[in-house]
This record gives C-alpha cells, structure tokens and sequence, in this order.
C-alpha cells in the first residue's frame, strides 16, 4: 500500500499551453481521493501523470518515499481503469484479467488463483469463459476492475469509470465502487466531472479549475464551506442561487439588497435580506459596507412553507413560478425575483402553480457570501 505526494506538479504541452500549475497534495495511504472539475481543467492530465502515460514537466512525484518522475509506468505500482475499459475482444473474460499477470511470468496456479478470486469478488465468476462482446456495459466495468485488482497494486487508478453506465447503473456501481474500496484496503485516485460521484464516494474531494486545485477537503465541509463561488456552484444539485446584490449597514445590522433598478426608482429597494450577526464573525463584513457583493443560498434553503414564512421574516422575497419539477420525493421550483433566478427544493405537496406569485423565506443563517471581484468567500 502506498501514499503519494505531488509536490509543485504542472504539465505544459508544446505551444506553451500549461494543462496543470502548481498542483500540491499529500494522498494518505488507503484513502479514496477524488479529483472533480469541468471538462478541460486538468483532472485527467494529473492522473495520467501519476500514472507515468504523460511526462511531468515541473515539480517531483512521490509514490510511498519513492521519486516516481522517470520510472516507468510498469514499474511503479500502480493499476488504471481507463473509461472505455480497453479490454481485448478476442480474449475471454479469464485472458482479459489474466493478461497483465502472463507478461510479468506469474506462474499458472497464482494466476488461476488470483484471477478467479478477484471475480468472485466482483461477482463476475460465471463470466469468465466470456468474451467482451457478450456483456454488458456493468459487466465489462467489473471485468475492467478486475484486471486492475489482479494486479494486487499499491494505487488504483480510475479515469470516469463509470461515464458509459446508464444512471441507475452508475449509482449501483457508486456503491459497488465504495464496497470494493473498503474491501481492497488500497489507494484510490478517480477523475469524474460529475459531482454526485465525488459527494458520494470520496474521503476527500480536489475541486480543480483551469489547471488549478481551488479546494480540497471532505465533501460536506466542501458543501456547507465553499471556499469560492466557483466551488459553491459546482458541488451541490441542483446548484447554488447567485444574486448580485448590494451589502447595507443600518443600527448595527447588515443587509443585503437586490432588484432592478426600476424597482429601486419606482418604490426604494424592494428586496431586503436581514443578515444574522454572525454572519460578520471577526468583523469581515466592514469592508464591505455599500459595495457589490454576490448573495448565495442552496435550494434546500429557500422554502414556501408556511412555517418557514412565519418563522423567517427577515428573509421574505416575492417571486414568479416559472418552472416545477416533480422529482418524487421533493419538488423544485423555478423562480423569477426581479430578473434573479431562484431554484427552491421544496416539499412535493407544494401548491405553486406555474405563473403563479408567491412568497418564499430565504433561510439567512445559511447565506454565503462572495466577493465580487475575486468571487473568494467573504463569509459562510
């Protein structure tokens, strides 16, 4: 087992183009890393790094005390499962997990042995006499996986593994993926842009941008403190609302105003959110005083409840339905206020009605609030 340590990584192509900069984390060993980010913003670059299938351009790559940067691939432990699962379709299910093993000259019985045991784990033993094209999408993912454990390596690898699944495939094989990690006791490094897979799978998550790392922590510290607007809209679904907004000082209480400016000529400022006093814990709000500033709150926490309504008079705004969406277990609401768009999650026994005007309760203590020119958070 192993634990990896990248310490200043970049990776610059020919033309000057710089995929990944200054990229530094400490891996502990058998933890379950995600890294997690639009398409282009270096995710699969890194891994192909730690893999060794792209040469380092700066920094140095540890594996355990080991410098990895010019061993080669083979030779450095490590197992990959790639998206598309590159099995051999004229190999069975057996030659396919078995393949890696005969090159390195393992003897037959460990191979037997290995190989049937790494199937029996991923529930795949009656497919070994199999070939690739008489499986489906799961089944060539598991087998995928299994070339990879057969390897016994230090660190598992994986490239959007989960990308050709259908959804309710793909959220088996999140718990599938989790069970196996538990079991193998390894490493594990996964690329995937989609969030839900990072929130559900990883100990820890690399939120990454333009070739950057913008924050790496738990999933629900990531979720309840973003560090930024860019990783508060990117974690969460449906994602985080965003108003542009105006930071107020009145008697010592702060508040936050939007609307259009016709609004404001026509009746003063209509919309005005009352902020909880701690909201300027060691007084970071005073910069702020009159400037533009970036309101955020989570759909789960803008509610039409009559409950929250009466409860949470300091943050009542008026809004437009536009759009409802029944999900089953919840509803969401798509709102107008004033040229701001709100999603609200709420309650399926909702009664909103499409064109309808109701009032929703913005959930205060749960504000963020971001910087505008920086878009870094200003509070949580």
């Amino acid at each position: 087992m192993a634990s990896l340590s990248l310490k200043h990584i970049g990776k610059k192509y020919a033309g000057g183009v710089m995929a990944v900069s200054d990229f530094n984390l400490e891996i502990k060993d058998k933890e379950f890393i995600i890294l997690v980010g639009p398409s282009g913003c270096g995710k699969s670059t890194t891994l192909r790094m730690i893999a060794g299938l792209e040469e380092i351009t700066e920094g140095e790559l540890f594996i355990g005390d080991r410098l990895v940067n010019d061993i080669a691939p083979k030779d450095r432990d490590i197992a990959m499962v790639f998206q598309n699962y590159a099995l051999y379709p004229h190999m069975t299910v057996f030659g396919n997990m078995a393949f890696g093993l005969k090159l390195r000259k393992v003897p037959k019985e460990e191979i037997k042995r290995r190989v049937e045991e790494a199937a029996r784990i991923l529930d795949i033993a009656h497919l070994l006499d199999r070939k690739p094209k008489a499986l489906s999408g799961g089944q060539r993912q598991r087998v995928a996986l299994g070339r990879a454990i057969v390897r016994d390596p230090a660190v598992f690898l994986l490239d959007e593994p989960l990308s050709n699944l259908d959804a309710k495939l793909r959220a088996q094989m999140r718990t599938e993926l989790s069970k196996l990690h538990q079991k193998l006791g390894t490493t594990f490094i996964y690329v995937t842009h989609d969030q839900t897979e990072a929130m559900t799978m990883a100990d820890r998550i690399v939120v990454m941008k333009d070739g950057y790392i913008q924050q790496v922590d738990t999933p629900q510290h990531l979720y309840d403190i973003p560090c930024n607007s860019f990783v508060a809209g990117f974690i969460g679904s449906p994602q985080m609302n965003f108003v542009d907004s105006k930071l107020i000082k009145e008697d010592e209480s702060f508040y936050l105003e939007f609307g259009s400016e016709d609004t404001k000529r026509r009746a003063g400022v209509k919309y005005r959110v009352k902020l909880p006093a701690s909201k300027n814990n060691k007084g970071v709000l005073e910069e702020y005083i009159d400037k533009e500033v970036i309101m955020g709150i989570r759909p789960e926490h803008v509610h039409d409840e009559a409950m929250y309504l009466e409860s949470m008079t300091d943050g009542i705004i008026d809004t437009k339905v536009e759009v409802t969406e029944l999900m089953g277990a919840e509803t969401y609401l798509f709102l107008d206020c004033e040229g701001n768009k709100f999603t609200a999650r709420v309650d399926p026994s909702t009664t909103a009605k499409i064109g309808e005007t109701i009032k929703v309760a913005i959930d205060t203590t749960r504000i963020h609030i971001f910087d505008k020119d920086t878009e870094r958070t200003i509070t949580n």
